[in-house]
């Protein structure tokens, strides 16, 4: 059988500079990946890599693959609109990036800084 200790289970103490430094480096590791996660970034690129692929497509169409679409070349056509959108969400994401969360409310601003 296992004896039981008496002793009380050991608990660790934070000073208010450590868990102050752990939430700055938590909340900077936030902002990261919201503008790295950002939608306008995702869609605008895979925008731009298809619009590439399509325009491609496009410009080596033959006379065959034009004809069949009533004369138009929409591969063309359709690739260069999303190339256009692609870049059009990437300048918007460059233009107006994802702003930083509002500070939070009870935590002191600076780490040496009381709340």
């Amino acid at each position: 059988m296992t004896e039981h200790s008496d002793r009380e289970p050991e608990r660790f103490h934070f000073s208010e500079d450590d868990v102050q430094r752990e939430v700055t480096d938590l909340e900077g590791r936030s902002e990261t990946a919201a503008r790295l996660f950002d939608l306008r970034r995702i869609i605008g690129g895979l925008f731009v890599v298809y619009g590439v692929i399509v325009t491609i497509t496009g410009i080596t169409d033959s006379q065959a693959a034009i004809d069949k679409a009533q004369g138009v070349n929409i591969n063309l056509w359709t690739g260069i609109g999303m190339l256009l959108l692609g870049i059009f969400f990437l300048a918007w994401l460059k233009l107006r990036p994802t702003p930083p969360p509002p500070p939070r409310e009870g935590l002191p601003e600076e780490p040496g800084e009381k709340a």
